[in-house]
């Protein structure tokens, strides 16, 4: 099986963004609020039927077609994925044009126990372009009073959550993850491709940036019960080293290069696959997708498909080993270490 060019998906949101999108994937925009493109999506936003689930150029679904090839798109040990259309992961881009509020994502103990669902939403981001000065806010800085937090959070302290952040600014070439639990948030002017467990699971403690509302900012669950999966605890130096990477993206090898720091292996993957001539280096089977950022030529598996800059592919695991030939660079996006395998053995707590 080849793999599949996927269609736009731009997704319409509370926040201003998405040129940089536009202009990436060769795109229009119809909305300056559409800073969110979901890639090889097999799962819709929170309370949503329809958006944010992927399709191919002639409208098919892939949730739909991974429900009806299971060994064919994710491959030996599909048995243990937590639905027939379960791939793994969650791949956007996220192009936020103001900055988005402070917020936090549930692990997944937390979501088996109050959300049926297996994944929670550990997350990574990687800086594709940023503006001077430009940051994101991960973790807090000191060791926060949660009743402190839940108060200030009360009256919307945009200015005290800041300042109780982390602050990191970014320049393109940075891998940053983001674990569940983890308090954070994104300046304007940054553009990122993000990698995430799939989930649309978020608790705003910053809702008044926003069209959202308090009542929509909990999960439909209280923020009596949500707070608690909110970290309290700081977020030192040397934990803050540890989940950043720096990559030049201008540097290309003739094997894939992975983005992301280490910690991230076990939910999702995330490689530079740089297509030349004279490439013999290929890329393990198994689901993936595939974002062109530049250049154009072949991807070579079993078959093989010619692709081009801004396009994204779903790549089945039926493709075998792969590699890109031509002249360009890819994104490449995969499940975790042990998936799916993991999910049905209990996973990662």
């Amino acid at each position: 099986m080849n793999p599949l060019v996927l269609a736009p998906n731009l997704i319409d949101h509370f926040y201003r963004g998405g040129d940089r999108i536009a202009a990436l994937r060769g795109i229009e925009q119809t909305s300056e609020y559409q800073p969110e493109e979901w890639l090889g999506s097999t799962v819709s936003r929170v309370g949503e039927a329809r958006s944010g689930l992927a399709s191919t150029l002639s409208g098919e679904l892939l949730r739909d077609l991974v429900a009806a090839d299971r060994a064919g798109w994710i491959g030996a040990g599909h048995e243990g994925a937590s639905s027939t259309s379960d791939v793994g992961l969650l791949v956007k881009l996220l192009d936020a044009r103001q900055r988005l509020p402070v917020h936090v994502h549930p692990e997944r103990a937390f979501a088996v126990s109050h959300l049926d669902c297996p994944y929670g939403k550990t997350e990574a981001w990687f800086v594709l372009d940023a503006e001077p000065g430009a940051a994101v806010y991960v973790g807090w800085n000191t060791r926060v009073d949660r009743a402190e937090l839940e108060r200030r959070m009360n009256v919307q302290d945009s200015e005290w959550m800041l300042a109780h952040m982390n602050r990191v600014e970014v320049e393109r070439g940075m891998g940053i993850l983001i674990p569940a639990g983890t308090a954070h948030a994104i300046d304007g002017g940054i553009f990122v491709a993000e990698v995430q467990e799939p989930t649309d699971f978020s608790i705003l403690l910053e809702w008044s940036i926003t069209t959202s509302t308090r009542d929509d900012s909990h999960l439909g669950l209280g923020f009596d019960t949500v707070l608690p999966a909110v970290s309290v605890d700081a977020l030192g130096a040397s934990e803050l080293e540890s989940l950043v990477v720096r990559h030049d993206l201008n540097v290309r090898t003739p094997v894939p290069v992975s983005l992301l720091p280490e910690l991230a292996d076990p939910y999702f993957r995330l490689h530079q696959v740089t297509a030349g001539p004279e490439n013999t280096a290929r890329v393990n089977s198994g689901f993936a997708v595939a974002l062109v950022l530049e250049g154009s030529g072949a991807i070579e598996g079993t078959g093989e498909i010619e692709f081009s800059a801004g396009e994204v592919f779903a790549v089945p695991a039926s493709f075998g080993p792969w590699r890109a030939r031509g002249l360009g660079q890819l994104l490449v996006a995969s499940p975790g270490a042990g998936w799916p395998t993991s999910m049905s053995e209990g996973g990662i707590r």
